[in-house]
Parts: structure tokens; sequence; C-alpha cells
């Protein structure tokens, strides 16, 4: 298969292929011409990535999961810890989301929104921080 037919085929931009291949995540063969050909496990490591990725895991994770996937040997154990740590990061962005969303909301509310120049929005993100 070419890039095109695997782009087609995994759901992955032709660029994010180039990419995974730059960094060592995949390598197709090469034809006489330099083009990659890619092969069925090509394909499926691609999907394998394109799944992965979708649930927001790194790129290191995704190296470490492919890695254990290709591992029969693997223990589950260390694909939960992987999966695990990735959760961990999910619910920590979400506390950090729901704080942001309580803050804004407190200041939308807080401004009168009329044609006065005062603005408690303008006015806080002036403020110092206060790291």
């Amino acid at each position: 298969m070419n890039i095109g037919d695997v782009s087609r085929l995994s759901g992955l931009p032709a660029k994010t292929i180039r990419y995974y291949e730059d960094i060592g995540l995949i390598q197709p063969q090469r034809g006489d011409n330099g083009y990659r050909r890619f092969r069925d496990r090509d394909l499926h490591k691609l999907a394998f990535l394109g799944r992965a990725r979708h649930l927001g895991f790194s790129i290191e994770d995704c190296r470490t999961l492919l890695a254990l996937y290709e591992d029969r040997g693997r223990a589950s154990a260390d694909v939960k810890q992987v999966a695990r740590q990735h959760l961990e990061r999910i619910d920590s962005k979400l506390k950090e989301l729901n704080q942001m969303r309580e803050t804004l909301a407190t200041l939308v509310s807080a401004c009168a929104g009329d044609d006065r120049p005062d603005c408690p929005i303008l006015a806080d993100l002036a403020a110092p921080s206060a790291s």
C-alpha cells in the first residue's frame, strides 16, 4: 500500500504518518523508487496509534503501549499502569478545567455587560498573579 491508501484506511493524515515514521513508531518498507510501501501490520499499528492518540495518550505512552502490544510475554499490569497514569492526568486536567470554569463564570456574572467601561473580567486579568 502507498501512503495515500494507508492514510485513507487508517484515518490518519499522510503528514501524521510521515511524522510517526520520523520518530520511529512505524518503519514502512521502501521500494526501489524510494517510495514507502506499507504492509498490513503497518496499517494495524497506525490504526492502533490513531485510537491511542484519540484517547489522549502521549507519543511516549503510545511508544510504550506499542512495545507492550508487541511483547507477547507482557503483563497486563504494565498496560494497566500506563492507562491508569493517563487517567490520572485526565482527572487532573478536568479538575483544572472545572476550576477555570468556576472562576470565569464568577467573572462573567460579576460583569454588568453594559455601556460602562468598568469590567470585573478585565480587572481580574490585569491584576498581578498570586504566584
